[in-house]
């Protein structure tokens, strides 16, 4: 009894830790008294979007959008989802719009109602600052150029690529592209204009390289045909901040920064902290809960394995050969987009992330049950029956409880294989400690921040491990 205490009192404790770390993040209550419309957006491209110290969403497209809602007499909620993952989401119906920096193309006129163009954007080449032999395009045969998907510069070197025969690497955000370069993997990098100009104050270590190309126009998308409403309250209030001059302000504000001084990594943890804590206390909320719905599945399902019952032993095989199969971002992203299209319903990350983990983790834990409840003895088992106790008692009173013992150290593996696999899940938006990290990159262009993250990863996983296996001794010597 008292060891369920204590192990009842550490679940409940590390759960609290995790509500409290995430309790910094600065979502604030609003009253419902107006309209409200959940926005996707990327908040990895700055100057347009992205968070800053204190986790306020800020940039031109951020500020924009908050002075039309005020002028319109509606709210938003952001959802920091990554572009990729925001547009699927506004197809999904997940969200009523998205804004981020998304081009207007014929292409995704199909699918998407766009709003008044409300930034003429424009693409430049950069290379490293140390790089002297890239002077233009026809320097670039055989080399290899970034791009970041979604971006007038990804269309711009794709219509290039062929005449002047360099090879194209696709990432997700800018600031990996950067480092793609610094690092050397990658020779050259596409970027609209003023990202790339944001960058270079920034600190981001390259330079500008040949004349700017004439880029295409962002603009605030809805689905197709639907929320004409919330357009057309963005296209009047957008007109009112231009007649006013509003939007001239905003602009100003993100794209005449001069150059920021490299701040030292104790400064950058020091600003960033707080977030780095919201995003700790997600990571471990996540994990807490989902190990916890993956351990009732687990054992379920481990039991069927076992069970003389040849019917509930297929359906805990095809549950486990189905969860394993498939990869956790595919599961995640069948979670999150997919299913609430099925349904006509409309779930947050969190709640899609705890199920992903909860259903990927629990096959794993299935398979854990049922090599511990194997590695006993068949012959006890034997015996219990022969005495004439029925299957379950034999199973609970003598079976398991060895089983269990074999099945600790295994089940601490899965715990911490569980909390990492977190990170796969900011490709749906999930803003957990990685992906916190990727937002302070995305701001500061500062590659120090993985060092930090890395460090606190290491420390987090340590200290529930070294729990983990003191529970374990006390469970083991009895």
């Amino acid at each position: 009894m008292n060891k369920k205490k204590h192990y009842l009192f550490l679940f409940s404790l590390l759960v609290t830790l995790g509500i409290l770390l995430t309790g910094f993040s600065t979502t604030e209550a609003h009253a419902e008294t107006k309209e409200k419309y959940i926005i996707g957006t990327d908040v990895t491209f700055a100057p347009f979007e992205f968070q800053d110290a204190n986790n306020n969403f800020v940039g031109i497209d951020m500020d924009l959008l908050k002075a039309i809602a005020k002028d319109q007499g509606f709210e938003v909620e952001i959802k920091p989802l990554g572009f990729n993952a925001a547009v699927q989401a506004l197809q999904a119906n997940q969200v009523d719009g998205v804004i981020a920096g998304m081009s207007i193309t014929n292409e995704r006129k199909q699918s998407f109602d766009f709003s008044t163009p409300y930034f003429e954007s424009g693409v430049v080449m950069a290379v490293s600052e140390s790089n002297n032999d890239i002077k233009s395009y026809k320097d670039l045969k055989g080399k290899t150029v970034a791009i970041k998907t979604g971006t007038e510069g990804a269309t711009f070197a794709n219509s290039i690529k062929d005449k002047y025969g360099f090879n194209i690497a696709t990432f997700d955000d800018s600031a990996n592209m950067y480092e793609a370069v610094k690092a050397g993997s990658a020779d050259a990098a596409f970027e609209d204009y003023p990202v790339m100009a944001y960058a270079i104050t920034q600190n981001a270590p390259l330079k500008l390289v040949g004349e700017k190309e004439k880029g295409g126009q962002y603009g605030f998308a809805v689905n197709k045909g639907k929320n004409q409403e919330l357009l057309t309250k963005f296209n009047n209030g957008l007109t009112n901040l231009k007649n006013d001059g509003t939007y001239q302000k905003i602009t100003e504000k993100y794209l005449g920064e001069e150059k920021t001084e490299k701040q030292s990594i104790f400064a950058l943890v020091k600003e960033n902290y707080k977030q780095l804590l919201s995003g700790l206390g997600t990571t471990l909320f996540v994990t807490l809960i989902s190990i916890a719905i993956a351990s009732v599945l687990g054992i379920v399902f481990g039991l069927m394995s076992v069970t003389p019952s040849k019917t509930l032993r297929i359906i805990s095989m095809i549950y486990v050969d189905i969860m394993r199969g498939i990869p956790m971002m595919v599961l995640a992203f069948f979670v999150f987009f997919t299913i609430p299209q099925l349904l006509g319903i409309k779930m947050i990350a969190t709640v899609a992330a705890i199920i992903v983990l909860s259903l990927n983790a629990g096959a794993y834990i299935a398979e854990l049950v049922r090599g511990g409840i194997n590695a006993v003895d068949k012959g006890q088992l034997e015996a219990a029956r022969s005495l004439g106790l029925p299957y379950s008692k034999a199973m609970g009173k003598i079976i398991l409880p060895q089983a269990i013992k074999i099945m600790i150290p295994s089940f601490i593996n899965q715990f911490v294989i569980t909390l990492k696999d977190t990170t796969i899940l900011s490709v749906i938006g999930l803003v957990e400690l990685t992906q916190s990290g990727k937002i302070v990159v995305a701001r500061t262009y500062d590659s120090n921040m993985w060092f930090v993250i890395a460090i606190i990863y290491i420390v987090v996983i340590t200290a529930l491990t070294k729990v983990s296996n003191l529970l374990e001794r006390r469970a083991t010597n009895g």
